[in-house]
């Protein structure tokens, strides 16, 4: 990705910290169901060693994602999100921001 279009899409959250929220709510959907790491991974086929490393560094691959999501969650929930187009574009620069007085 070049520098010019990594800038247009700068956000003040970054990687590791949707990594780290993705994550928490995983965790706490798996405790929301009472269920230890090894009940998910039964459910999700997803080894409970990945889960924990998940769980501890937010790291997992997209695919092992998606399964302990369908486990906790209905997928169509998280697959809403490529659909949607009637978002409002996020702002590109503060004078962006301050004319739309967020």
């Amino acid at each position: 990705m070049s520098v010019r279009v990594a800038m247009e899409h700068l956000s003040l959250l970054s990687v590791h910290d949707v990594q780290t929220d993705l994550s928490q709510w995983l965790r706490d959907q798996r405790k929301k169901h009472k269920w230890s790491r090894d009940d998910l991974a039964e459910k999700s086929l997803v080894p409970a060693a990945t889960i924990k490393k998940f769980e501890t560094t937010g790291q997992i691959s997209l695919r092992q994602f998606l399964m302990l999501w369908q486990s906790v969650d209905d997928l169509a929930r998280l697959h809403q999100l490529t659909t949607l187009t009637d978002l409002k574009p996020l702002p590109t620069s503060i004078d962006e921001v301050l004319a739309n007085e967020l």
